[in-house]
């Protein structure tokens, strides 16, 4: 699946209006952009002026114009274009800038294309037998009593979940990235501040992995009642230990009340048989890709691992 046209068509729109007031876009004045906002950037600390009502009008088209470029597989945006979001009620000059810049960005690499592999990876090594039954003798998955005969291959659900710990640096609210697969074919990216403030990095992803889990629920129970047979669990990788032990290990106990939620609620769905978790070297998370803002270079080595310039 490609978004080149509607990317090239979104572009030239853009320089159309600059050439009106005689502007330019960031790349045909620097050569050197490598990523889709300028590095060291956080839109929360910007203090430029805010924009009269005009250009904030504008501000949210361009940023809606956006959303549809990362729904339409532009995954490597997906963060910049979230965080940029939060500031639709009151922008300022700062990031209307900045969202020419990911235009520039997406001028210079305009090609990018989600590529829908139907092999079925195996992880079966990566995951040891674990018994629930008697943490949660109750647990079940929720079976839809009139989906169709299942028909076809099976698929697996890959999902690769993430959290940048505290990221905001004014709120200091964190921001949960997923990433799903079907088979090797991703299907669902997910970017978004999360809506609690954690104190911790324990605290942060395990949000992120309750998240994860409610969205992999919604896709089993969608993807029954379209006929289509699943094999076993979702295959979820996460790169905090801490959250793992206690998403695969039953008999580990949580400390912190407030997270007793997101805790059960992971650990009861694994006890169902509808998920199981295990851990996922931080360079190879590819959720890291929605979660923080990174160098262009590493963001073209995690996009590059399932999407094709």
């Amino acid at each position: 699946m490609s978004s080149d046209d509607y990317v090239r068509e979104a572009v030239k729109t853009v320089e159309q209006k600059l050439s009106e007031i005689g502007e330019q876009l960031v790349s045909a004045r620097n050569s050197k952009i490598s990523g889709p906002i300028s590095p060291g950037y956080r839109p929360e600390l910007d203090i430029s002026p805010e924009l009269g009502p005009e250009k904030a009008n504008y501000y949210q088209n361009l940023i809606g114009v956006l959303r549809w470029a990362v729904e339409l597989g532009r995954i490597d945006i997906h963060v910049e274009v979230a965080l940029l979001s939060s500031h639709l009620a009151m922008p300022r000059k700062g990031h209307l800038d900045q969202v020419f810049h990911i235009f520039a960005y997406l001028k210079k690499y305009k090609s990018s294309k989600c590529v829908f592999d139907a092999s079925n990876p195996s992880f079966e090594e990566r995951f040891k037998p674990v018994e629930w039954e008697e943490f949660y003798p109750d647990a079940k998955e929720d079976i839809p009593h009139n989906m169709p005969t299942p028909r076809g291959n099976e698929v697996t659900i890959n999902c690769f979940v993430d959290a940048d710990h505290a990221g905001n640096q004014v709120t200091r609210r964190s921001h949960t990235g997923i990433l799903i697969f079907l088979n090797r074919a991703p299907v669902s990216w997910f970017s978004k501040k999360q809506n609690t403030v954690e104190s911790s990095t324990f605290g942060s992803e395990f949000v992120a992995m309750k998240t994860a889990a409610e969205q992999i629920m919604a896709l089993r129970y969608k993807l029954r009642m379209f006929g289509i047979p699943i094999e076993g669990p979702a295959n979820v990788f996460c790169d905090n230990e801490a959250v793992v032990t206690n998403s695969s290990i039953p008999t580990s106990t949580i400390k912190k009340k407030h997270l007793s939620i997101c805790y059960h609620l992971v650990r009861s769905y694994c006890a169902a048989g509808g998920m199981r978790v295990t851990k996922e070297n931080g360079k190879t998370n590819l959720s890291d890709i929605l979660t923080k803002l990174m160098p262009g270079s590493q963001k073209r080595r995690l996009a590059g691992m399932f999407l094709y310039a």
